[in-house]
């Protein structure tokens, strides 16, 4: 084993004795022969070379931070070169003497900063310098040539010196290929990749070296065209750059492009072709992938639309089986119990006549009591109840528990059965006591399942309402007072303040001096604080037309009803409380329809109007005409309805236009108010013919009582007969009800004031409107406490249902949704053909029109989600519900076409354009644009009239783009520009599209950069700039929806 050890340790030292021997001769063998493609040498002058070029990039990393993202991977980019070979023969042609021609650090630096100080770009020489000036003027400080460092010196070149100008003026010679030698410098730099620098030749025609554009200088017969002179952005001097069509893998060579392939300007290798793209040499068209791409994206929308519908339609199918089944089945339930009743009835009046006559015969004491009444019902008996015991299963309350500790889920089925049948009982019930006997009238009274409301009595003593800005009397000295139970109508002629009145009474007066009290049960109590369970019809008919009846109708009810009360009782309160109630059975799955598409009637959505209010179940319900436009048959359902509401302990408040006769006789009470707000009468509806007859007021025959005393307050009526005047009606009502009258009216003063003048009634006017919006103010932001004890829905569970509500919208306007991004189509195919693409800016003018019309027409569209809304939101924020679930789901459902439609918009721009820059890049920032447009809209429509507010859509994004883009001459225009969203889109696109350039293109980026003043550093604080202008401006359309809401 020892004498292996020693036979392989010789064997060793021979083998590194051997390798000694071999390199010794190489290098004697270089030293002498001057070999100087020796490899070695090569690698030697790249470690120098790369020293150089990394100082020249870290100066520009220094200075131009603005351009240089990552130092390393740019240098790499540039002057990481993998074929060597222009570097042998750079070193062959200048005999070993390459590294004394080839600038140092200190002369870089000095190009460079030659270039980032120069004003004019057509300025080709630089300063003069130590080896190139007036005095001193060698054939190397000629373009394309270049010196080597003075051999009587024997400096040793220092290519790592930063500060140390070699002297450089001997041995000139055309420079290397691979190479450019600037006017007025003395040494080599190398060409960085993507360029092309081989030696010129002379055209003896033009005198031009080829393919440059230098001359050779006159007088210097010895003087030839050298190599490449310059390397500047690509709009002063494209030299140098590799022609588009070809590729260069050096500097040295160019090759073209293949077939399947295209080569930009300045590549270093060629790309493949996308298929079903058409190429050509410099670029490829890729028309046809962009259409297939829209193509694809619209066969997705198409589904998602059509299944969406789909959805709906098969659900509400559904629905509309489960629901038909229930209501035969309780109708079924209930013609078997009336049957059943009968039954018994018969039964027993049977046997109670046999028993009579077995009594008469005197056969009593021998009647076996087998055969007594008694035993006989208990033979018939157990069929009745052994029915009653299998109907009565659909009867029970769905109580969803099983057990202690485990719930279980109703099915829809068992929910709708427990519904209608109880729906069934309640018509029955009514059936029977549709002519009441005083039992009947017990029974009613004692019905353990007849729901009881909050009850609240509303009283009010001298209540007087007058116009802050010019001291008119809306209301005066009005008192009186509304049960619950009850059903009480204001009716008066026009200007009589029949609205005001119910404004003032539902906290709703703004912009008016109140005085006088307003008692809730004997309580001097906020109005506000039982807003949960008061509902107020207002006149217009404030719908969503682009929902069902029913969907309408069950939103309220889910957002308004307490939330602990079960499914199957909100199902009661739907199906018949509110559309049975109010004839909505035929129309409970039509769309209630808008202006510009036809929906249900006007007396039917009249009918919804009430219906949704009606869904809350409230123990004061205010209505404002809602009779008005309905004929007689579907005011007196209407009134019907409103009856059973009163039955439940609810106080109804009505104003009346002029009701039918037999309207009339349905209200409880009456309130009749005279011009300027005076009551004339407030007591029941009996009486009121009794008191007028007693003032010499007579209704004349064949005349409605309603019609006849509006036309005498209104002055139609003149011959009434009576010694009492029209104007004196209101102080003899005060005077029947031992009011206080006040003294002018005792008095009679009518005589004239004196108005103010022009300017103190324009300053008043002035002055009153902005009291009346501070009072607005105050208003939407008024806390009281809640005395209502009613727990509705949470805000995320609203949250929920509004989002249900948003989505089927949204989806039945899917032709509107399909038009916007039609019209994205045409916008993005039309600026994607026309504009011309450039190298020179990155693609900016393409990047400054995008932006303009896909924030014009994302605004325009974003403007829907609030601009026709806004009434109903109005309603539903004054009914208590959550403003901030409402807005949030709106902006949910934004979100889709905030992803959407960038995708559509790309699709066809970025195929028809088809930047250096990846479709993700131009995503990401189109959609941080559309995010940031959509809160600027959403703002806009809620602060602005509709007109405005598209106008201000249409300017701002030409306004502001134009700002952005104007050159930055002094420092408020630096912070105008700031404060412009599509400053940071725009910056955002050009840097993404400006970091796929490097190598040869690094001077034509950071020049571009640098004349935009943009940082290729800053792309994600353009992005977060974006998503917070869009945070913020949504911010303030929220606080500006709370704040501007009418209650």
């Amino acid at each position: 084993m020892s004498v292996n050890r020693r036979k392989h340790g010789s064997n060793l030292r021979l083998v590194l004795l051997v390798l000694w021997l071999v390199c010794y001769v190489g290098y004697c063998q270089f030293e002498n022969t001057n070999d100087f493609d020796n490899p070695l040498v090569t690698q030697m002058i790249y470690r120098r070379l790369f020293i150089s070029t990394a100082a020249l990039n870290q100066e520009l990393a220094t200075k131009a931070k603005f351009c240089v993202k990552d130092q390393d991977a740019d240098w790499k980019k540039s002057f990481s070169f993998s074929n060597l070979d222009f570097l042998s023969s750079c070193n062959n042609k200048t005999k070993g003497n390459m590294i004394k021609s080839i600038c140092t650090a200190a002369e870089m630096r000095f190009y460079l900063n030659g270039f980032l100080s120069k004003t004019d770009n057509k300025q080709e020489y630089l300063q003069p310098n130590e080896n190139c000036n007036l005095t001193s003027w060698v054939s190397g400080c000629e373009p394309g040539w270049s010196c080597s460092v003075d051999h009587l010196t024997e400096q040793e070149v220092d290519l790592q010196s930063k500060k140390d100008f070699p002297q450089r003026t001997r041995n000139g010679m055309p420079c290397c290929e691979g190479f450019f030698c600037p006017r007025g410098l003395t040494c080599m730099i190398p060409c960085p990749l993507g360029s092309h620098c081989p030696l010129a030749t002379l055209n003896t025609t033009t005198g031009v070296c080829e393919p440059y554009t230098y001359q050779v200088p006159p007088g210097q017969p010895n003087h030839t065209c050298g190599g490449a002179d310059v390397w500047a952005d690509v709009s002063s001097n494209d030299e140098v750059f590799c022609s588009a069509g070809y590729y260069c893998p050096t500097t040295t060579r160019k090759v073209p492009c293949g077939k399947g392939h295209y080569c930009r300007l300045g590549s270093t290798s060629e790309k493949p072709c996308y298929k079903l793209t058409s190429c050509n040499a410099g670029n490829q068209n890729m028309h046809a992938l962009g259409i297939m791409v829209i193509c694809g994206v619209v066969i997705i929308l198409l589904i998602i639309y059509n299944c969406s519908d789909q959805i709906l339609t098969t659900r509400e199918r559904r629905q509309a089986k489960s629901r038909e089944a229930a209501v035969k089945k309780a109708k079924a339930n209930q013609r078997w119990k009336v049957a059943r009743t009968a039954a018994k009835k018969h039964v027993t009046e049977t046997n109670d006549g046999e028993t009579h006559k077995m009594l008469e015969r005197g056969y009593s004491s021998e009647v076996d009591s087998s055969s007594s009444p008694a035993s006989f019902s208990a033979a018939v008996q157990p069929s009745f109840e052994i029915e009653d015991d299998a109907a009565a299963g659909s009867n029970e309350r769905p109580s969803g528990k099983r057990g202690k500790g485990h719930r279980i889920k109703n099915s829809q089925t068992q929910i709708l059965r427990y519904a209608y049948n109880q729906i069934e009982k309640e018509k029955a019930m009514e059936l029977e006591n549709r002519d009441p006997t005083f039992s009947g009238i017990v029974n009613m009274a004692t019905y353990s399942e007849m729901k009881k409301r909050t009850l609240m009595e509303l009283s009010f003593q001298d209540l007087t309402l007058t116009l802050k800005s010019n001291g008119k009397h809306l209301l005066r000295c009005v008192t009186g007072t509304m049960k619950p139970g009850r059903i009480t109508a204001v009716m008066g002629p026009s200007g009589a303040g029949k609205t005001s009145l119910l404004s003032a009474l539902a906290g709703k007066a703004v912009g008016c001096n109140l005085s006088g009290l307003i008692l809730i049960n004997g309580k001097q109590l906020s109005i506000h604080s039982y807003k949960k369970i008061i509902g107020f019809v207002p006149q217009d008919d404030i719908v969503h037309g682009n929902l069902t009846v029913e969907e309408n109708i069950w939103f309220h009810a889910k957002c308004r009803l307490p939330a602990e009360q079960s499914k199957a009782d909100k199902v009661l309160v739907v199906e018949r409380r509110v559309i049975d109630s109010l004839g909505l059975q035929a129309v409970r799955s039509s769309l209630v329809g808008t202006v510009e598409k036809r929906g249900i009637s006007g007396g039917q959505r009249k009918r919804v109007n009430v219906g949704l209010e009606m869904a809350m179940e409230p123990s004061i319900l205010f209505l404002d005409e809602p009779t008005s436009g309905l004929d007689s048959a579907s005011s007196q359902l209407l009134l019907k309805a409103l009856k059973h509401e009163a039955l439940e302990g609810v106080n109804i408040c009505m104003v009346v236009h002029q009701p039918s006769y037999s309207l009339f006789k349905t209200f409880n009470d009456l309130v009749l108010l005279a011009k300027g707000g005076l009551t004339v009468y407030h007591g029941p509806v009996e009486n009121v013919e009794e008191y007028f007859s007693r003032l010499g007021i007579i209704v004349p025959e064949r005349i409605n009582p309603p019609d006849y005393y509006i036309d005498v307050l209104e002055g139609v009526v003149t011959d009434i007969n009576s010694d009492v005047g029209i104007k004196e009606l209101p102080q003899r009502w005060m005077l029947h009800r031992g009011y206080s009258v006040p003294l002018d009216m005792r008095n009679n003063d009518n005589s004239a004031v004196e108005g103010p003048t022009f300017v103190r009634e324009l300053l008043g006017d002035v002055t009153s409107n902005f009291r009346l919006r501070g009072e607005k103010i105050r208003h939407n932001f008024l806390k009281t406490r809640d005395l209502s004890y009613r727990r509705t829905p949470s805000m995320w569970l609203q949250y929920k249902y509004f989002l249900g509500r948003i989505a089927k919208q949204r989806m039945r306007e899917a032709k509107l949704q399909a038009t916007d991004y039609l019209i994205l189509l045409l916008a993005g195919a039309c600026l994607g053909s026309l504009i011309k693409k450039s190298d020179e800016n990155f693609g900016s003018p393409g990047y400054v029109y995008s932006i303009i019309a896909v924030s014009l027409l994302c605004k325009i569209a974003a403007l829907r989600s609030f601009s026709l809304d806004k009434l109903h939101y109005w309603r539903e924020s004054a009914a208590g519900m959550s403003s901030l679930a409402c807005f949030l789901a709106k902006d949910t459902i934004d979100c889709f076409n905030t992803l959407v439609k960038p995708l559509v918009y790309l699709s066809m721009f970025y195929f028809f354009t088809n930047p250096r820059s990846t479709f993700l890049d131009n995503y990401i920032v189109l959609v941080c644009l559309v995010y940031c447009v959509t809160g600027i809209a959403y703002a806009l429509a809620i602060f602005l009239q509709p007109g405005s507010a598209q106008l201000f859509s249409v300017l701002l994004p030409v306004v502001l783009t134009l700002v952005a883009t104007q050159p930055k001459d002094s420092e408020a225009m630096k912070i105008i520009a700031d404060l412009c969203y599509p400053k940071w889109a725009l910056q955002a696109f050009v840097i993404g599209n400006a970091e796929k350039y490097s190598g040869v293109w690094m001077i034509t980026r950071c020049g571009a950069l640098m004349k935009s003043g943009y940082d290729i550093n800053k792309w994600n604080l353009c992005i977060m700039i974006l998503l917070l202008i869009g945070v913020a401006t949504r911010k303030i359309a929220f606080v500006g929806m709370v704040i501007l809401q009418k209650r």
